[in-house]
């Protein structure tokens, strides 16, 4: 069977966005044939800016949109040529260049129009008319950077207890991040769903399975990842990655016609 052609190219965020901003691509993928695939649950935000056809995203029928963070897999469907500039973002990255409580977009996906207002049009035909790829990434940073830097300050609490769970593979109890930062655990909660969008349990979750795959994708055997992210057992592995990934530990690999980076 024809597998599809997926081209990427990346670009290194300028340092004023690297704390809200983790990866900038631009891509073209070429189906062969009908394509459905499930995308997983992952800590933070994506940004598609779409020049190509449209796609089905969680059902609903974009070409550029945003994707909130979330709890469980997401599935996309496409049978034509799809381009353009993906952003994943942090959750404050999101937060700032939005505006609007990041519990609005948890497992949401929305057109693009929504949530970057007026700007989003004059972007999609700027880098409709910029051909080289290398220049749209330089676009794209720049207008992320001057509409984030704009956007609302956000207190150090959230971020540090976010950096806490990041560090930890989400290991470190809820209650001890609301006792280091002499909050409520529903003080904590309410300020993770307006900046992070997701409860810190449900972070905790999506960032401890993150781990689990990285140590899978990297040869670890499956029974070693169990007890190294701190599930239960195999089982409760299995559960979590049929929840967040649509998929199972064992099918944890790199993907059929892996994308070819341009350079």
């Amino acid at each position: 069977m024809t597998e599809p052609e997926l081209v990427m190219v990346d670009a290194v965020p300028s340092p004023a966005l690297r704390p809200y901003v983790t990866r900038l691509t631009a891509y073209r993928e070429t189906p062969a044939h009908p394509l459905t695939r499930n995308e997983a649950a992952f800590p933070g935000a994506v940004l598609i800016l779409g020049l190509g056809a449209a796609m089905e995203v969680g059902g609903v029928r974009v070409t550029s949109f945003a994707a909130g963070p979330g709890d469980r897999f997401t599935t996309t469907r496409t049978s034509r040529t799809t381009d353009g500039v993906q952003v994943h973002l942090t959750p404050f990255g999101a937060r700032r260049l939005y505006g609007l409580p990041m519990r609005h977009l948890a497992n949401t996906v929305v057109p693009v129009t929504d949530v970057l207002g007026p700007l989003a049009e004059p972007t999609v035909t700027r880098l409709a008319e910029t051909p080289s790829w290398h220049d749209r990434l330089a676009l794209v940073d720049r207008l992320l950077r001057e509409r984030i830097l704009a956007g609302p300050e956000l207190g150090p609490q959230v971020p540090w207890a976010w950096a806490k769970l990041v560090r930890s593979g989400g290991r470190v109890r809820v209650s001890a991040l609301a006792e280091a930062l002499g909050w409520s655990h529903r003080h904590l909660v309410a300020r993770f769903h307006d900046e992070v969008g997701i409860t810190p349990k449900t972070a905790a979750r999506v960032i401890r399975f993150g781990r689990a795959a990285a140590l899978l994708r990297a040869g670890t055997p499956i029974a070693d990842v169990a007890g190294a992210c701190g599930f239960y057992d195999q089982a409760h592995l299995n559960r979590e990655f049929r929840a967040l990934a649509g998929t199972t530990p064992g099918q944890i690999r790199p993907r059929p016609g892996a994308p070819r980076r341009a350079h």
